[in-house]
């Protein structure tokens, strides 16, 4: 009888302790009992000016990525703007888009996150604020299916490009000519055909998201390739 008793106060206090945990891991989720600790997550790692790399799969896309020989096909700048993370990038029409959706765009939500090796000595809040004024231009235009150098259509990485160059004073990658790409594929003469017809425009500077990725003054900050 004592036995049963005994059995039945230890059930009983089993019992109370699990519910009492239960809810103390419920109202007070960071709690000792809980075992859970505050985590930063990936994308606290993000910085105002770094760089963001995608794959996406549209046909323009995929001749981007044959005639470049790299799977990043898109690419945008980060800009944190009132405590919220968004990707200022050239699409149809230029524009800002949360980081959040962003990732969702490109396939398998893989990205690449790039950053200035000495971005803590150039890119300063002075700098950053240039950046965001002088991308203020771009902000509306057309995307420029045609890879033209002009400001009056423009394309994801020219975009990059140019804000780096005329608003902080870095070339992040040379410049090439169309011809310097890998132009002989089926694909990427379908698109070129598609655009130029006849008169492909061969000398055009052109500048992708394979050349900044690869460019020398850049780090690796975030890969979820």
């Amino acid at each position: 009888m004592k036995k049963s008793k005994y059995l039945f106060l230890i059930i009983t206090f089993l019992l109370s302790f699990g519910c009492a945990l239960f809810v103390a891991m419920k109202v007070f989720p960071n709690n000792p009992f809980s075992g859970n600790k505050p985590q930063n997550t990936v994308l606290d790692k993000i910085q105002d000016g770094d760089i963001i790399f995608q794959t996406s799969e549209s046909p323009q896309c995929e001749a981007v990525r044959i005639a470049t020989n790299s799977k990043f096909s898109h690419c945008g700048i980060i800009y944190k703007i009132n405590g919220n993370l968004f990707v200022f990038e050239a699409v149809q029409p230029v524009k800002l888009t949360r980081l959040e959706d962003w990732i969702q765009h490109g396939k398998d939500n893989k990205y690449l996150i790039k950053r200035l090796k000495n971005a803590a000595e150039i890119l300063t809040p002075s700098t950053l604020q240039k950046m965001k004024d002088y991308s203020q231009q771009f902000n509306g235009k057309e995307y420029d299916a045609y890879f033209d150098w002009t400001d009056t259509r423009i394309y994801c990485s020219e975009l990059i490009w140019k804000i780096y160059k005329n608003a902080a004073g870095i070339e992040l990658s040379k410049l090439k000519q169309l011809k310097d790409f890998n132009l002989t594929d089926e694909k990427v003469q379908k698109i070129l055909k598609e655009r130029y017809g006849n008169e492909i425009p061969l000398e055009e500077k052109v500048v992708a998201p394979s050349d900044l990725a690869d460019s020398d003054l850049l780090k690796t900050v975030i890969d979820t390739y």
